[in-house]
């Protein structure tokens, strides 16, 4: 499992829990955060935008590309599945900026 898998599987779990803190955590201090909302900096941002989703959310990610930018530096760019419970799925672009192990830069694009 790569460094980039396993942080997204955190991810993917922390979300599926509703734990917002357990997903910030996944970030560094200073991590720029652009979900669908107003983009945020800093863990209590990403924890109050992974607050405010419903219940029953589940995230499933494909990876479609990685690079590895520089030492500790990892690029990766994915679509993901975001299920709800009460609506349809929504499918967007990810892209994520790991640093050392955490996520210092996500920005998700909506499919058209």
């Amino acid at each position: 499992m790569s460094e980039l898998t396993a942080i997204l599987d955190q991810w993917a779990a922390g979300i599926a829990a509703h734990d917002p803190k357990a997903v910030a955590a996944l970030f560094t201090e200073d991590a720029i955060f652009q979900g669908l909302h107003p983009y945020g900096v800093g863990r209590d941002a990403i924890a109050e935008y992974y607050d405010s989703q419903p219940l029953g959310l589940t995230a499933k990610y494909a990876v479609l590309e990685t690079r590895q930018l520089a030492d500790g530096l990892t690029l990766g760019y994915l679509t993901v599945d975001f299920a709800f419970t009460d609506r349809p799925t929504l499918t967007v672009n990810l892209s994520i900026l790991l640093n050392h192990g955490l996520i210092a830069h996500y920005q998700v694009s909506r499919l058209t």
